[in-house]
Protein backbone atom coordinates (compact mmCIF):
# COMPACT_ATOMS: atom_id res chain seq x y z
CA UNK A 1 0.00 0.00 0.00
CA UNK A 2 2.84 2.33 0.90
CA UNK A 3 4.51 1.62 -2.47
CA UNK A 4 1.28 2.47 -4.30
CA UNK A 5 0.97 5.76 -2.39
CA UNK A 6 4.60 6.64 -3.15
CA UNK A 7 4.13 5.90 -6.84
CA UNK A 8 0.98 8.02 -6.90
CA UNK A 9 2.83 10.92 -5.29
CA UNK A 10 5.63 10.69 -7.84
CA UNK A 11 3.10 10.79 -10.69
CA UNK A 12 1.43 13.88 -9.22
CA UNK A 13 4.78 15.66 -8.84
CA UNK A 14 5.70 14.78 -12.42
CA UNK A 15 2.42 16.14 -13.74
CA UNK A 16 2.89 19.31 -11.75
CA UNK A 17 6.38 19.74 -13.15
CA UNK A 18 5.11 19.25 -16.68
CA UNK A 19 2.45 21.85 -16.07
CA UNK A 20 5.05 24.29 -14.77
CA UNK A 21 7.26 23.75 -17.80
CA UNK A 22 4.31 24.24 -20.10
CA UNK A 23 3.53 27.54 -18.40
CA UNK A 24 7.15 28.66 -18.69
CA UNK A 25 7.24 27.77 -22.39
CA UNK A 26 3.94 29.45 -23.18
CA UNK A 27 4.20 31.91 -26.05
CA UNK A 28 2.80 35.38 -25.41
CA UNK A 29 2.45 38.41 -27.63
CA UNK A 30 4.95 41.20 -27.25
CA UNK A 31 3.02 44.24 -26.04
CA UNK A 32 4.13 47.88 -26.30
CA UNK A 33 2.27 50.78 -24.69
CA UNK A 34 3.25 53.92 -26.61
CA UNK A 35 1.20 56.99 -25.76
CA UNK A 36 1.86 60.58 -26.79
CA UNK A 37 -0.16 63.73 -26.12
CA UNK A 38 -2.46 65.01 -28.84
CA UNK A 39 -0.66 68.36 -29.04
CA UNK A 40 2.45 70.11 -27.69
CA UNK A 41 4.06 73.51 -28.18
CA UNK A 42 7.08 74.19 -30.34
CA UNK A 43 10.20 73.77 -28.19
CA UNK A 44 8.35 71.92 -25.44
CA UNK A 45 10.21 68.78 -24.31
CA UNK A 46 8.47 65.56 -25.25
CA UNK A 47 9.43 62.31 -23.53
CA UNK A 48 8.74 59.37 -25.78
CA UNK A 49 8.13 56.29 -23.66
CA UNK A 50 7.58 52.69 -24.70
CA UNK A 51 6.36 50.34 -21.97
CA UNK A 52 7.28 46.84 -23.09
CA UNK A 53 5.80 43.64 -21.66
CA UNK A 54 5.63 39.96 -22.50
CA UNK A 55 2.71 38.23 -20.88
CA UNK A 56 2.40 39.78 -17.43
CA UNK A 57 6.12 40.50 -17.12
CA UNK A 58 7.96 43.71 -18.04
CA UNK A 59 10.69 43.27 -20.64
CA UNK A 60 13.86 44.73 -19.15
CA UNK A 61 16.23 43.51 -21.86
CA UNK A 62 14.66 44.33 -25.23
CA UNK A 63 16.94 43.79 -28.20
CA UNK A 64 15.86 47.10 -29.74
CA UNK A 65 13.65 50.06 -28.95
CA UNK A 66 14.04 52.83 -31.49
CA UNK A 67 11.75 55.78 -32.11
CA UNK A 68 11.35 56.75 -35.77
CA UNK A 69 10.01 60.31 -36.13
CA UNK A 70 9.09 62.22 -39.28
CA UNK A 71 6.94 65.12 -40.41
CA UNK A 72 3.77 64.00 -42.13
CA UNK A 73 4.29 63.10 -45.81
CA UNK A 74 8.09 63.23 -45.41
CA UNK A 75 9.06 59.82 -44.10
CA UNK A 76 12.10 59.75 -46.38
CA UNK A 77 13.69 62.18 -43.93
CA UNK A 78 12.71 60.31 -40.78
CA UNK A 79 15.09 60.50 -37.82
CA UNK A 80 15.79 57.46 -35.63
CA UNK A 81 16.38 57.81 -31.89
CA UNK A 82 17.70 54.92 -29.79
CA UNK A 83 15.73 54.75 -26.56
CA UNK A 84 17.34 54.62 -23.14
CA UNK A 85 16.67 51.38 -21.28
CA UNK A 86 15.49 52.26 -17.76
CA UNK A 87 15.77 48.56 -16.81
CA UNK A 88 12.20 48.41 -15.55
CA UNK A 89 10.40 47.66 -18.81
CA UNK A 90 10.29 51.30 -19.91
CA UNK A 91 12.35 52.82 -22.70
CA UNK A 92 12.53 56.58 -23.18
CA UNK A 93 13.94 59.39 -25.29
CA UNK A 94 13.41 63.15 -24.90
CA UNK A 95 13.20 65.45 -27.90
CA UNK A 96 11.77 68.79 -28.97
CA UNK A 97 10.29 70.06 -32.24
CA UNK A 98 11.51 73.36 -33.68
CA UNK A 99 8.54 74.23 -35.89
CA UNK A 100 4.79 73.80 -36.27
CA UNK A 101 3.55 70.70 -37.99
CA UNK A 102 2.07 67.24 -37.69
CA UNK A 103 4.56 64.52 -36.85
CA UNK A 104 4.23 60.74 -36.97
CA UNK A 105 6.33 58.20 -35.13
CA UNK A 106 6.92 54.50 -34.71
CA UNK A 107 8.23 52.79 -31.60
CA UNK A 108 10.23 50.00 -33.24
CA UNK A 109 10.51 47.27 -30.63
CA UNK A 110 12.22 43.90 -30.88
CA UNK A 111 12.25 41.41 -28.01
CA UNK A 112 11.54 37.73 -27.34
CA UNK A 113 11.98 36.98 -31.07
CA UNK A 114 9.09 39.29 -31.92
CA UNK A 115 8.88 42.74 -33.49
CA UNK A 116 6.13 45.31 -33.14
CA UNK A 117 5.97 48.98 -34.11
CA UNK A 118 2.97 50.98 -32.81
CA UNK A 119 2.29 54.16 -34.78
CA UNK A 120 1.34 57.49 -33.19
CA UNK A 121 0.73 61.07 -34.37
CA UNK A 122 1.20 64.42 -32.61
CA UNK A 123 0.35 68.03 -33.49
CA UNK A 124 3.14 70.52 -32.79
CA UNK A 125 2.20 74.16 -32.27
CA UNK A 126 -0.38 75.22 -34.83
CA UNK A 127 -0.01 72.00 -36.79
CA UNK A 128 -0.33 72.30 -40.56
CA UNK A 129 -2.19 71.26 -43.68
CA UNK A 130 -0.85 68.41 -45.80
CA UNK A 131 -1.92 66.92 -49.09
CA UNK A 132 -2.81 63.25 -49.16
CA UNK A 133 0.41 61.30 -49.64
CA UNK A 134 0.49 59.09 -52.72
CA UNK A 135 2.08 55.70 -53.05
CA UNK A 136 2.06 54.68 -49.39
CA UNK A 137 -1.58 53.83 -48.72
CA UNK A 138 -2.70 50.22 -48.47
CA UNK A 139 -6.02 48.52 -49.12
CA UNK A 140 -5.80 46.17 -46.14
CA UNK A 141 -6.91 47.72 -42.87
CA UNK A 142 -4.14 47.67 -40.27
CA UNK A 143 -1.43 46.81 -42.83
CA UNK A 144 1.89 48.63 -43.00
CA UNK A 145 5.45 47.98 -44.10
CA UNK A 146 8.77 49.64 -43.37
CA UNK A 147 11.67 49.25 -45.79
CA UNK A 148 15.00 49.87 -44.07
CA UNK A 149 17.14 52.57 -45.70
CA UNK A 150 20.17 51.27 -47.57
CA UNK A 151 23.20 53.41 -46.82
CA UNK A 152 26.43 53.56 -48.86
CA UNK A 153 25.29 51.19 -51.61
CA UNK A 154 28.09 50.74 -54.15
CA UNK A 155 28.51 48.85 -57.40
CA UNK A 156 29.32 45.12 -57.18
CA UNK A 157 29.03 45.00 -53.38
CA UNK A 158 26.32 42.80 -51.88
CA UNK A 159 23.87 44.56 -49.57
CA UNK A 160 21.07 43.23 -47.40
CA UNK A 161 17.59 44.52 -48.19
CA UNK A 162 15.30 44.39 -45.16
CA UNK A 163 11.59 45.11 -44.81
CA UNK A 164 9.31 44.89 -41.76
CA UNK A 165 5.73 43.85 -42.59
CA UNK A 166 3.03 44.60 -40.05
CA UNK A 167 -0.65 43.80 -39.58
CA UNK A 168 -2.47 45.42 -36.67
CA UNK A 169 0.89 46.62 -35.29
CA UNK A 170 2.32 43.09 -35.11
CA UNK A 171 4.68 41.23 -37.40
CA UNK A 172 2.90 39.51 -40.31
CA UNK A 173 4.36 36.00 -40.34
CA UNK A 174 4.51 33.44 -43.15
CA UNK A 175 3.90 35.96 -45.91
CA UNK A 176 5.28 35.72 -49.43
CA UNK A 177 7.48 38.81 -49.73
CA UNK A 178 9.41 39.55 -52.93
CA UNK A 179 11.49 42.44 -54.22
CA UNK A 180 11.04 43.70 -57.79
CA UNK A 181 14.18 45.70 -58.62
CA UNK A 182 15.06 47.84 -61.64
CA UNK A 183 17.34 50.72 -62.64
CA UNK A 184 15.49 53.96 -63.39
CA UNK A 185 17.03 54.09 -66.89
CA UNK A 186 16.16 50.47 -67.70
CA UNK A 187 12.60 49.79 -66.60
CA UNK A 188 12.13 46.80 -68.90
CA UNK A 189 14.78 44.67 -67.17
CA UNK A 190 13.64 43.77 -63.67
CA UNK A 191 14.97 41.31 -61.12
CA UNK A 192 12.59 39.38 -58.86
CA UNK A 193 14.14 38.39 -55.53
CA UNK A 194 12.55 36.13 -52.92
CA UNK A 195 13.10 37.05 -49.29
CA UNK A 196 13.76 34.96 -46.21
CA UNK A 197 11.80 35.49 -43.00
CA UNK A 198 13.92 35.69 -39.87
CA UNK A 199 13.80 37.59 -36.56
CA UNK A 200 10.49 39.31 -37.36
CA UNK A 201 11.70 40.69 -40.70
CA UNK A 202 12.03 39.73 -44.36
CA UNK A 203 15.41 40.10 -46.04
CA UNK A 204 17.40 39.21 -49.15
CA UNK A 205 20.90 39.96 -50.40
CA UNK A 206 21.35 41.81 -53.68
CA UNK A 207 24.25 43.19 -55.73
CA UNK A 208 23.74 46.35 -57.77
CA UNK A 209 25.67 46.26 -61.04
CA UNK A 210 25.35 49.92 -62.09
CA UNK A 211 25.44 53.30 -60.42
CA UNK A 212 22.38 55.51 -60.27
CA UNK A 213 18.90 55.31 -58.84
CA UNK A 214 17.21 51.95 -58.39
CA UNK A 215 13.54 51.34 -57.68
CA UNK A 216 12.55 48.50 -55.34
CA UNK A 217 8.92 47.46 -55.29
CA UNK A 218 8.08 45.29 -52.30
CA UNK A 219 5.28 42.79 -52.95
CA UNK A 220 3.53 41.15 -49.98
CA UNK A 221 1.02 38.32 -50.33
CA UNK A 222 -0.47 35.75 -47.99
CA UNK A 223 -2.93 32.85 -48.06
CA UNK A 224 -5.87 35.14 -47.22
CA UNK A 225 -5.77 37.01 -50.55
CA UNK A 226 -3.75 39.89 -49.14
CA UNK A 227 -1.66 41.58 -51.84
CA UNK A 228 0.03 44.87 -51.03
CA UNK A 229 3.01 46.64 -52.54
CA UNK A 230 5.01 49.85 -52.22
CA UNK A 231 7.95 51.35 -54.11
CA UNK A 232 11.17 52.55 -52.47
CA UNK A 233 14.43 53.88 -53.94
CA UNK A 234 18.12 53.19 -53.42
CA UNK A 235 20.92 55.39 -54.74
CA UNK A 236 23.97 53.40 -55.85
CA UNK A 237 27.40 54.97 -56.32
Amino acid sequence: MRKIFTLFAVILLSLAACGTNADNDEIHMLEVEFDVPEQIDVGEPLVLEAVVSYGDEPVKDADEVTFEVWEKNDRDNAVFYDAENNEDGTYTYELTFDHDGIFEMYAHTTARDQHTMPLREIIVGEGGEYEDEEGTTFDTEGFDMHFMDVEDATIDEEVELIVHVMLDESHLADANVRYEIWHEEDEENRDWIDTTEDAEQYSANYTFEESGLYHIQVHVEDDDDLHEHAIYTVNVE
